[in-house]
């Protein structure tokens, strides 16, 4: 065991480590220790030479390139260059973050040192949430998807609550093991690990009963999932609206019921990207009003990708595109809605993937490269978002909230549905472009987390699935198998009340913040002193 004597070696199991804690084919448990190796790894280098700094961001980068690579690589089914700008990117800003607490570890106690790095590196989550190459998917408290038993107090904290309990319990073990007068492994291992036990399993503990207490509430609705496993390479984009529609309804009678009120079809399902404005005048919108005359309970909830045109300069946002003088494009990644009131609702995607639907601090980098995702065709476009978080109303006043894909990883995102009364929430996705990875198993064990953030219920629409029905504890209640041509009839509860983290958001990644400010301010100052 020598080699784990070296910082490479131990950065390695630091990476190694955080892969395998990371869902759905890993045990979560790992996570807990996952930084201690890269954390001695730092401190080693320290006591070599006062400049090594180049080393530690070397040993650091090697750690989450192996994180960022072993759970992410599947991206390279949608792009190959998308898969290495996200890897070497997140890797890069990872060990950017580790260098701080390097530079800060040099000046400061241990402890501090540690506060500090929990600080930043949960603040760092936050930002990546919310500045424009955001990609948020390896965010700490994620790691628990798989487990919802564990964390059933994310109704109080969200997911930053998993990522503030994994921070701190190496922390804890780092900063332990350290401040254990003799070395030797049977010494630590006694100091270590009977309060490195209390710290994982007291939150699993209180998790549990909860869960074991929490009462299902609400009324029941019916509610009906279509899984059309169409090639979104080869077929979606080539076939007309009303051809889909067609099929879709055909596939909605093999299991509809006249209890049926909802009937939920995954996102850009209609991809002939027609105007909005033609839309309602559409034959396929024609078919969907003739069969909800024979559904008098029933709506469909259908995501579409569309465009309108946009002839006044005066009416231009930021994300428009430029389509020739004078003449412009707003293109939608969009939710709609159609029951029996003559026109339909609709909601445009607001959280978009990098570089597919969204340039980047567009109004810097068009000037320079020019309008280029708009000359790739397809799918791929600047898309028009909206302010607001509005859920669909139903005719009998239930509300929910359309979230489309890549949204269900954003908590506080979604809870913004359920302050303006979400009753339950349709997630609508295509994970196609992953293929049979782990990508799209990922991506449904999140849903799992916005479930117990906000005790809503949860129906999933995936094109080729996982398609699933989610309740308020995280639970998958009955799910599809991938790549299958399928529908699938549940039911969801409708709740109106409102959690702590509904109400009160992401304030630890806040309070976070505020802490980061605070202990940079104190290390600026202590800097002065050393100086004068």
């Amino acid at each position: 065991m020598d080699f784990l004597k070296k910082p490479l070696a131990l950065s390695a199991l630091s990476g190694l480590l955080l892969a395998m804690s990371w869902p759905t084919y890993g045990f979560p448990l790992l996570i807990f220790v996952a930084f201690v190796p890269l954390l001695f790894a730092e401190f080693k280098l320290r006591q070599t030479a006062r400049k090594v700094k180049l080393k530690i961001w070397a040993n650091a980068y090697l750690t989450f390139l192996l994180w960022n690579l072993i759970t992410t690589w599947w991206l390279f089914y949608a792009s190959a260059v998308g898969m290495l700008f996200a890897v070497l990117v997140n890797s890069l800003l990872m060990s950017v973050l580790f260098v701080a607490y390097h530079v800060v570890a040099k000046r400061m106690p241990r402890f501090w040192a540690l506060a500090f790095f929990v600080a930043l590196w949960i603040s760092f989550e936050r930002f990546h949430l919310g500045w424009d190459f955001s990609w948020p998917w390896l965010n700490l408290g994620h790691v628990f998807a798989d487990y919802p038993q564990w964390i059933q107090w994310y109704e109080y904290t969200g997911s930053f609550g998993g990522s503030l309990w994994v921070l701190l319990v190496n922390a804890f073990v780092f900063h332990t093991a350290m401040a254990t007068a003799d070395h030797s492994a049977r010494n630590v291992f006694q100091n270590v690990f009977p309060r490195f036990v209390a710290f994982v399993s007291i939150p699993i503990v209180v998790s549990l009963w909860i869960y074991h207490t929490y009462e299902i509430q609400g009324l029941t609705k019916e509610v009906v999932v279509l899984q059309p496993n169409v090639d979104p390479y080869t077929e979606k984009y080539d076939t007309p609206n009303l051809e889909t529609t067609r099929g879709l309804l055909a596939q909605a009678d093999a299991v509809v019921s006249p209890e049926t009120e909802f009937i939920i079809a995954p996102e850009t399902v209609l991809a002939e990207s027609a105007p909005f404005d033609h839309f309602y005048y559409s034959p396929g919108f024609q078919m969907m009003k003739n069969y909800l005359a024979k559904h008098p309970k029933a709506e469909l909830l259908w995501g579409i990708d569309t465009y309108r045109f946009v002839l006044d300069s005066a009416n231009v946002q930021p994300s428009s595109n430029l389509y020739r003088p004078g003449v412009w494009v707003d293109f939608y990644n969009a939710a709609l809605f159609v029951n029996h009131k003559p026109d339909f609702q609709k909601y445009y995607k607001s959280k978009l993937v990098v570089g597919i639907e969204n340039l980047p601090y567009k109004t810097v980098l068009e000037p320079l490269l020019g309008n280029f995702m708009l000359d790739l065709g397809g799918t791929i476009s600047t898309k028009t978002t909206q302010p607001d978080r509005t859920p669909f109303l139903s005719d009998d006043g239930t509300k929910v909230a359309p979230i489309i894909c890549y949204e269900s990883v954003y908590g506080e995102y979604v809870t913004g549905f359920v302050n303006n009364g979400a009753d339950f929430l349709a997630i609508i996705t295509n994970d196609a472009w992953w293929n049979e990875t782990q990508g799209h198993k990922q991506h449904l064990t999140f849903a799992t987390l916005r479930a117990i953030e906000t005790r809503r219920d949860i129906a999933r629409s995936a094109n080729t699935g996982i398609s699933a029905f989610i309740d308020q504890k995280g639970d998958i209640v009955s799910r599809t198998q991938y790549n299958e041509k399928t529908a699938l009839r549940g039911r969801v509860h409708l709740n109106k009340n409102l959690t702590f983290y509904v109400r009160y958001g992401d304030y630890i990644a806040r309070a976070a913040i505020a802490t980061l400010f605070v202990l940079l301010l104190v290390v600026v100052l202590k800097n002065r002193k050393v100086r004068y």
